[in-house]
């Protein structure tokens, strides 16, 4: 058995753990997918490009309304899918050869499993390797979740993980999930000329920190655009290859050419034996770590999306950083909070959220105050042409922010405003009217919401 210092268990988020500051010490990293993680190769970063795409395509298919001639147009599938795994193969392959090339660092292409306290097994396509450590990362990600109906059945089916290098767009698109994962893809597709059914279980889309006002305009929208069939679930899938049929309790039949299951993601700790380490999971299957990133287990270390209660890449990110500090620094340990964490979809429109929801208060029992102002009262908004966006604020009687919520063009970029000032303390009224807000912007979107909670108090 080979001993090494350091063992980084997953080549994601866990990989930006170590820097030349670990040159002195034999570090690991054990992984049987491509460096980078999901993130940058099932997630994040590509769908984000395609995202964007679709998002020019949409304004080119809709720039009638503002009286340009725009002629035939359509995305080539092909093209854009080349462009964007082109790229974000290539970070992972630089990033891959870069580990392989260090002085410093292994790299184990395969699955590693727990066997003892700080004690893999790695299983690829060589004789297994048996390696231990000083000090553990587990920082081994999430997978989709596959509902029970859908498991059983032998016909195929398509995941966040494979959908997106598919080699040509569905004709029809069955996607099983109503969150932010399904809402982006379902976006993608639609733009590049799929028709899209919605299957979501709940009776609106997009659930998580999303505020219920925002969450039903922006289901309204897409029953415009898609077949939505909230507050139903599969009950079977049945059909042939490119003919499916997917059966849902209300005794409806679905057909598609394609399904996509987006129904949630879960922890891989159930892959690694962790219970063999001595490391303590939530009943969710999440590694328990403390606010220091520290597993039950001494020595052992956690991030990401195996145990985070918020699987967000730039929460992963920052608990990489903590973990960086503690480890190089174990007697000054930080701590990582997972308040006030931003979140953001990337569809047409966008919509970003921090803090707590109006339903929020109301079962805290908050004094609040509301603030609303609509896309299509600002200049900017009149030149979008905008008549859906939406930005809405919560802040107590003294006008501490408790919340906001953006639904509409840059929502993502918008509710930088709102960290800010809620990270740093500012109350409504200061951040209103103490800086100036460049008019026309978008910005005064933000502007007005603010403002609108003084009148919320007359």
């Amino acid at each position: 058995m080979r001993t090494h210092d350091l063992v980084v268990i997953g080549a994601g988020s866990g990989n930006m753990v170590v820097d030349d500051r670990f040159a002195d010490l034999d570090v690991a990293i054990v992984d049987d997918r491509k460096f980078g993680g999901t993130c940058v190769n099932y997630g994040c970063i590509p769908s984000k490009m395609l995202s964007y795409t679709a998002e020019i395509a949409d304004t080119v298919a809709n720039a009638g309304d503002l009286g340009i001639e725009t002629g035939h147009h359509r995305m080539h599938w092909a093209a854009v899918r080349d462009r964007v795994f082109g790229r974000t193969d290539t970070v992972s392959d630089a990033g891959e050869r870069g580990r392989r090339d260090s002085d410093f660092i292994t790299v184990y292409d395969g699955h590693g499993r727990f066997t003892a306290p700080r004690a893999l097994r790695v299983t690829g396509d060589g004789p297994d390797v048996e390696i231990s450590a000083e000090r553990v990362v587990v920082a081994a990600g999430s997978r989709p979740v596959i509902p029970a109906p859908i498991a059983k059945s032998t016909l195929p089916f398509e995941t966040s993980d494979t959908v997106m290098r598919i080699d040509s767009p569905p004709r029809h698109l069955a996607v099983l999930g109503g969150g932010y994962i399904a809402a982006e893809l379902a976006h993608v597709f639609s733009s590049v000329g799929s028709d899209i059914t919605i299957i979501e279980k709940s009776g609106r889309l997009l659930g998580g920190p999303q505020d219920d006002a925002l969450r039903t305009r922006y289901t309204d929208l897409m029953r415009s655009r898609y077949d939505i069939r909230c507050g139903t679930e599969v009950t079977e899938l049945a059909g042939a290859p490119g003919d499916l049929e997917i059966r849902l309790d209300d005794g409806s039949v679905v057909r598609a050419d394609t399904l996509l299951v987006a129904a949630g993601r879960r922890s891989n700790s159930d892959r690694l034996d962790v219970g063999k380490a001595g490391i303590d999971t939530h009943d969710d299957g999440r590694i328990a770590v403390d606010e220091y990133c520290r597993t039950s287990a001494d020595g052992v270390f956690a991030l990401g999306d195996v145990s985070t209660p918020v699987p967000l890449k730039h929460v992963a990110n920052r608990e990489a950083a903590v973990v960086k500090h503690n480890l190089l620094h174990p007697d000054d340990l930080r701590a990582v909070s997972h308040e006030l964490v931003p979140s953001a979809v990337f569809t047409v429109p966008q919509m970003a959220s921090i803090g707590v929801t109006e339903n929020d208060c109301r079962d805290s029992g908050l004094d609040y105050r509301v603030g609303l102002a609509e896309y299509a009262d600002v200049a900017y908004g009149w030149a979008m042409e905008d008549d859906t966006g939406l930005c809405k604020v919560l802040a107590e009687p003294d006008g501490t922010l408790l919340g906001a919520h953006i639904l509409g063009a840059q929502a993502a970029t918008l509710i930088h405003v709102f960290v800010v000032a809620m990270n740093f303390g500012i109350k409504a009224d200061e951040l209103a009217n103490r800086p100036y807000w460049v008019h026309p912007a978008l910005a005064e979107v933000v502007e007005n919401a603010l403002l609108a909670l003084r009148k919320a108090d007359s």
